[in-house]
């Protein structure tokens, strides 16, 4: 794909939604490191359900220390794989509180030193709570940019770097937040929505589906 294709799919993506964000409900870089943690395999839907709960109780490393393990689990029961989860945040909290001070550290290196932080979750919070325009490749940015061609690469590392080498500078910030949406409703996995797709023309996926199909 071309440098100048992939700038008109930007500027519509970026015109037809000009401030995307996470569907994550937080409203700071803690709560949002909380969210994401407890997302792996869930429901945005559902991990909003279960903060909405836990967030006005605690919503601070130390809050979460002092709620202790078992009254964590309590209020995020209803997301799976809430044991693994509220271990994973539980140490995190302490790791927070012991070494950074109770904040969340602004550097991929040390994010990626919490418990059930990887290299995806640590981009989200980089892009998402700090403005860095990291590209956190999830399984919908994966597919959206190999079936379109934007930044076709076998795994999720070669194509978070083609989209860090080959997105024009300006829509950097956002272009994480437009391609997981664009996967999540349009682009989908099964059958895409190509007759509905603003990008369509410019997409280069070969096998598009009508409206109706």
């Amino acid at each position: 794909m071309n440098a100048d294709k992939r700038y008109q799919i930007f500027a519509r993506l970026r015109a037809e939604n000009p401030h995307p964000t996470t569907e994550l409900d937080w409203s700071s870089p803690f709560e949002l490191l909380a969210a994401v943690l407890l997302s792996a395999q869930a429901t945005d839907v559902g991990v909003n359900k279960a903060t909405a709960r836990l967030f006005p109780v605690a919503n601070t490393p130390q809050a979460i220390i002092d709620l202790g393990i078992e009254g964590l689990k309590e209020h995020i029961k209803t997301i799976g794989l809430y044991n693994t989860k509220a271990e994973n945040l539980m140490k995190t909290c302490h790791l927070l509180v012991n070494q950074h001070g109770g904040e969340v550290p602004r550097t991929r290196k040390a994010l990626e030193t919490l418990p059930g932080v990887g290299r995806k979750t640590a981009n989200v919070i980089l892009n998402t709570a700090f403005g860095q325009p990291t590209m956190a490749v999830d399984t919908h940015i994966f597919r959206v940019s190999n079936r379109t061609g934007i930044a076709k690469g076998k795994d999720v590392v070669e194509v978070e770097k083609k989209l860090v080498r080959h997105v024009p500078r300006e829509f950097k910030q956002d272009a994480h937040h437009w391609l997981i949406l664009h996967g999540r409703y349009t682009c989908v996995a099964r059958k895409p929505r190509c007759g509905s797709c603003i990008i369509e023309d410019l997409c280069e996926f070969k096998e598009k589906t009508p409206l109706d199909a």
